[in-house]
């Protein structure tokens, strides 16, 4: 099963993170992975472990918010068969996770919104049409919970962006279902920090199944949506979360 040999992906901000482990796990079954990040040495050193595994996938490193740059990076790559939009901008600093939206400027809105959103919308337009041409394609948008249940504080114009990132994806979903490509939406939950399950520790409490997400758990929905196996699920919103966030 989840048989990807044959398939090119494109997995955006795959440099570290949540990205990198499905960049990881898509080359595992098969699929030759380019890998995209805006710090080219950071997708390179995620090329050098798909290889060391004995997978095959290149570095494709370029901004998504830059419509040009971004079409003209994917056409080296090209045909792309899985996209997986995982670039993602939270506009979470320091100072914002204090603010309300009442109280930012606009010059906090731009980055949540031109990556969660235009970056979604300019990858979609460079795959896209080869998808429908040649009847088979999967698209794969990360979001977040903080797009179908809020989170608080400090994240709105991230949950603008990621809300519709959604939108978007599940709209595109209906126009090109009748022609072999299906895109979906995965929602996910707080996930481990970086600096180790002991900083989230405390908010894991209120997770049903006791833990927060790791890549891991990510990659795997990745895998399942990006394989034949998941052909008649599209315009879906998924889940992962653990449990914190029902549908």
């Amino acid at each position: 099963m989840f048989d990807l040999h044959s398939r090119v992906a494109l997995v955006t901000g795959a440099g570290q993170g949540v990205g990198a482990e499905i960049a990881r796990a898509l080359a595992t079954q098969g699929a030759t992975v380019a890998v995209n990040d805006l710090v080219a040495d950071r997708a390179r050193a995620v090329v050098e472990q798909i290889e060391a595994s004995g997978g095959q996938a290149v570095a494709a490193p370029f901004d998504v918010t830059d419509l040009s740059l971004t079409r003209a990076a994917i056409a080296q790559v090209a045909p792309v068969d899985i996209l997986v939009n995982n670039a993602g901008n939270s506009g979470t600093t320091e100072r914002m996770l204090v603010r309300q939206f009442i109280d930012m400027e606009p010059e906090f809105w731009e980055g949540p919104i031109r990556v969660n959103l235009y970056g979604v919308l300019h990858c979609c337009s460079a795959v896209v049409g080869g998808m429908c041409e040649r009847g088979w394609g999967r698209i794969i948008t990360i979001s977040s919970g903080a797009a179908t249940a809020g989170v608080g504080i400090g994240v709105t114009p991230y949950s603008a962006g990621k809300g519709g990132g959604i939108a978007f994806t599940r709209s595109l979903a209906l126009e090109v279902a009748s022609q072999g490509v299906t895109a979906n939406t995965l929602a996910i939950g707080l996930m481990e920090s970086p600096e180790g399950p002991q900083v989230t520790a405390h908010l894991a409490r209120a997770i049903p199944v006791g833990r927060t997400g790791t890549p891991a758990d990510v990659a795997g929905a990745c895998v399942w949506l990006a394989s034949d196996e998941a052909a008649w699920v599209t315009g879906q919103t998924i889940q992962v979360n653990g449990g914190s966030v029902t549908t």
